[in-house]
């Protein structure tokens, strides 16, 4: 069987007439390969308008679910509850749903606001070591 003819075509000439179906590869509204521009369109549908206050959250904001999905959550929230049954900072959440840390933050103010989600301060550890552990450990490996 021969391969398909390609046509070439030149800057002006307008798009063929049979686009890709959505969620193929090369569709408007599909992901697409690491580096290509998505779809801003479908991150505004998403996120909603998103115009009025924002939760004070940053990257390193731990997220908690508190329940389970509601029967009229979005996609995208079943998927953020469903992920926060253990903590998660809003950074690992961006990566594991592929969306922008701007649309997580509108996603979860709504959660916040709805009290699905608990938000929480990372751990912070202490800035200096403890001078009995560093001796400790200085006098093992001495004794190595």
């Amino acid at each position: 069987m021969s391969p398909p003819k390609r046509q070439r075509r030149s800057p002006g000439q307008d798009r063929p007439a049979a686009l890709p179906p959505s969620g193929t590869p090369g569709s408007p509204g599909s992901p697409g390969k690491e580096g290509e521009i998505r779809n801003p369109e479908r991150l505004f549908v998403i996120g909603g308008e998103g115009g009025g206050e924002r939760a004070d959250i940053d990257l390193v904001t731990l997220i908690v679910a508190r329940a389970d999905p509601p029967v009229s959550a979005t996609p995208e929230q079943a998927a953020l509850l469903r992920l926060c049954a253990a903590p998660l900072s809003v950074a690992e959440l961006s990566a594991y749903l592929s969306l922008p840390f701007s649309v997580v933050a509108v996603l979860l103010t709504d959660l916040l606001a709805t009290e699905l989600v608990q938000a929480r301060a990372p751990i912070v550890r202490q800035r200096v070591a403890d001078r009995n552990l560093l001796e400790a450990v200085m006098h093992g490996l001495q004794k190595l």
